[in-house]
């Protein structure tokens, strides 16, 4: 017997809603777990850019404004 045929015969809030709540209530902290860590990782993955991007705008502009002192 397939999960369609199971289905077929069940209400329509069956398998909308219980069968998604039952999944969060089994599934739910691995699926935190796993949001938490992905997120995470792309607050980091953005704080790394942001700083890169910080240090080569600095020292762009030193290194620029050396190069002005050397031409006068």
């Amino acid at each position: 017997m397939a999960v369609q045929e199971v289905l077929a015969g069940m209400p329509w809030w069956v398998k909308w809603v219980a069968i998604p709540v039952i999944a969060l209530l089994v599934f739910g902290g691995l699926i935190t777990s796993v949001l938490t860590f992905v997120i995470g990782l792309l607050f980091k993955v953005l704080l790394f850019v942001a700083l890169v991007a910080g240090l080569i705008y600095v020292v762009r502009k030193f290194s620029s404004s050396d190069r002005s002192r050397e031409e006068w």
